[in-house]
């Protein structure tokens, strides 16, 4: 018996058929619980936000590359503009 870490409900997880870093999800409240210990079996709220920023820091990147070839382009211009000075 393990107790849900968010709403304190009682949890029915026999030890030997989850593993340490396993999933569940209350039945009560439904929030998603990672196994951090097997003996006895002990639940933390699971990390969902690692997957959105895994996302997020994608997305990012593509912005980061879009910025650089227009830094790119600027230079250019930059460099040309110097020779009609002169």
């Amino acid at each position: 018996m393990a107790t849900c870490p968010e709403c304190d409900a009682d949890i029915e997880v026999d030890e030997f058929d989850v593993d340490k870093g396993d999933l569940i999800s209350c039945p009560d409240c439904g929030a998603n619980l990672e196994v951090t210990s097997t003996s006895p079996v002990e639940l933390e709220a699971a990390d969902d936000d690692d997957e959105d920023d895994d996302d997020e820091d994608e997305e990012e990147d593509d912005f980061d590359e879009d910025d650089e070839g227009a830094d790119d382009d600027g230079d250019d211009e930059e460099s040309e503009g110097g020779d009609w000075d002169e």
